[in-house]
């Protein structure tokens, strides 16, 4: 599968996954000057930034294994962006939602909640 493609069905999929744990999405794929941020979704009085790593194989590794340091400092970066057009927000969580894409396999989701790095 083409990286884009698998990008954008792994975000597809995290939307989904956040409905239906009952989270209202706010945005996908947000863009902003230079930030970006896979998805915002809010549940209750909290917003959460999720940073999205899907792969179709674990021969590199799985996908939570590829956010860095720099990575989560971007999504950090990105959330104030967000934060500062967006300010009603007080509570604030940022997750990784890791989804592996194997071949004649349903997804399998590993969901990384209240990340920090």
């Amino acid at each position: 599968m083409h990286n884009q493609f698998i990008g954008k069905k792994g975000e597809q999929l995290a939307a989904e996954y956040y409905q239906k744990k009952g989270f209202t999405i706010i945005a996908t794929n947000w863009r902003f000057s230079r930030f970006e941020i896979d998805l915002i979704a809010s549940l209750q009085e909290k917003i959460y930034f999720v940073e999205v790593k899907t792969r179709t194989n674990t021969l590199y590794g799985y996908p939570e294994e590829s956010v860095t340091r720099a990575k989560f400092q971007k999504l950090q970066q990105a959330a104030i962006a967000y934060l500062q057009q967006n300010p009603q927000w007080q509570l604030v969580q940022y997750d990784v939602l890791s989804i592996l894409l194997l071949k004649n396999n349903e997804p399998e989701f590993f969901l990384l909640e209240d990340f920090f790095c």
